[in-house]
């Protein structure tokens, strides 16, 4: 058990929070110049780009999310590759799809079998495979882990994190939670998300610029179960009733997750009050950062790990939501937010379209870390576009991405996405995004989208050859 407790835990963060948002002071406008940056990943559980104010939400209130994102990059279409929890994980940490590293589902110790939802552990081989940390961990970066993990070995991640602090599994109480630090299991007292942000000030206080560091904080919430948060999140939102958020009735398909749609509005409440929990950490792991001197120098990059439905298309959860699988714009999109002064812009906005298997590559260019050459990888560095390079003209940027969630996978440009199912058995779709965003309209069987049609299978054979 911790040794520190609640209430003074508590307050320690709570006195970091106050001058979180003060203006960068003249060193911290300077480039890095050369010096491989500190990265700080911050990873929310089932927090979809639409849930958030940055991204157009009017009733979730997210402020210094958002106002991380007026202090550097947003991404306007970034996707993941699979709307579920462990497999979209693999993605993000390895830059391979789930053909490739093998987990094609969340871990459960109890998968369904019809329809399948789960899968009970990763390959032998996901142990092989190389994560971002390993790759940072042989450039010297100093690398802690906080937070859910969910891709087998919880305790013990591995992969050159020198530090861990990790859930069991991918589901935990948001109260008094069992941990593991470094290994061993740990009784804790208090608030999950803020025990989380308190181990990261840990591993962050003991950080002194001699080395960089690489630091996930891997924040469970909004995911349910929606009870444990402090009362004062669920009181912001006791008179809110959600009109703009786009919510309805339960869907025939509705499948994983359909009792939450008995009281729709109740649990957006709690959602809600989930998220804006996740929101007020934000400033304390940025103050603390400037506390120890380590801001100049430190990109911060915010994302989460699958989109999120909260009613939209009569559905609650994710891909796994319906039967069949959906890949709604709701459960693909994500935040993708980046911050690092003197290197990033500010107020900016990027509308190419990127993927999670885009992120190893990326992260790989701003550490100066090589990509590994062995890994049959799909995805492309855009840390040029983030610091507002245009795309280069004789290797422009790819105009698609795409999913695959077990039978399904997904090919989506700036105006259309096709959705096949069962290696083109169907059911399939077809949505014209830009005079129909919702997806109401499939013109799958339409003539007059045949051409649009064929032309998007083609790519979607040709990514899944180059990606096997």
């Amino acid at each position: 058990m911790s040794n520190i407790s609640p209430i003074t835990r508590r307050q320690a963060l709570a006195a970091l929070t106050a001058p979180a948002w003060a203006a960068p002071n003249a060193s911290q406008k300077a480039a890095s110049g050369g010096k491989p940056p500190n990265i700080l990943l911050i990873l929310a559980d089932d927090l979809a780009a639409w849930m958030l104010g940055c991204y157009g939400n009017k009733e979730i209130r997210t402020p210094n999310i958002d106002r991380l994102a007026g202090s550097g990059v947003r991404f306007h279409n970034h996707f993941v590759v699979t709307p579920i929890c462990s497999a979209s994980r693999a993605t993000l940490f390895t830059g391979r799809v789930p053909r490739q590293h093998g987990i094609h589902d969340f871990l459960t110790a109890n998968p369904v079998p019809q329809p399948p939802q789960g899968q009970k552990e990763p390959p032998a081989s996901f142990a092989g495979e190389t994560m971002i940390s390993d790759l940072l961990a042989a450039k010297g970066y100093q690398c802690g882990y906080v937070g859910k993990w969910h891709m087998g070995n919880d305790a013990n991640p591995g992969h050159g994190y020198q530090h861990t602090y990790t859930m069991g599994g991918g589901s935990s109480r948001y109260q008094d939670p069992a941990m593991f630090l470094n290994g061993k299991p740990v009784q804790e007292k208090g608030y999950l998300t803020e025990l989380m942000t308190w181990q990261a000030a840990q591993f962050l206080d003991r950080q002194n610029g001699a080395k960089p560091f690489f630091l996930t904080v891997s924040y469970f919430n909004p995911h349910t179960p929606y009870d444990g948060h402090p009362q004062k999140y669920y009181d912001l939102y006791a008179n809110t009733n959600f009109e703009t958020i786009g919510w309805e009735p339960a869907a025939p398909h509705a499948l994983r997750e359909k009792n939450l749609l008995t009281d729709t509005v109740g649990n957006l409440r709690k959602c809600a009050a989930s998220t804006t929990a996740l929101d007020d950490q934000i400033p304390v792991l940025l103050q603390k950062l400037r506390q120890r001197g380590l801001a100049d120098n430190t990109l911060v990059i915010f994302t989460g790990d699958n989109g999120f439905l909260l009613g939209r298309h009569g559905l609650w959860s994710k891909g796994l939501a319906s039967d069949p699988i959906n890949m709604y714009e709701e459960v693909m999109q994500v935040p993708m937010l980046m911050h690092w002064p003197g290197k990033l812009p500010v107020q900016a906005t990027r509308p190419e379209l990127v993927s999670y298997y885009d992120f190893l590559p990326t992260v790989c260019e701003a550490a100066g870390a090589d990509v590994p050459a062995s890994g049959n990888l799909y995805g492309r560095s855009y840390l040029p576009l983030a610091m507002g390079k245009p795309p280069e003209k004789k290797k422009p940027w790819p105009s698609y991405v795409f999913g695959h969630f077990r039978n399904t996978e997904m090919a989506r440009d700036s105006r259309h996405k096709l959705v096949w199912r069962n290696n083109g058995a169907g059911p399939n779709e077809l949505f014209d995004l830009r005079t129909d965003p919702m997806e109401k309209r499939n013109e799958y069987e339409n003539p007059q989208f045949l051409t649009v049609r064929d032309r998007m299978a083609q790519q979607l054979a040709q990514w899944r050859k180059k990606s096997t």
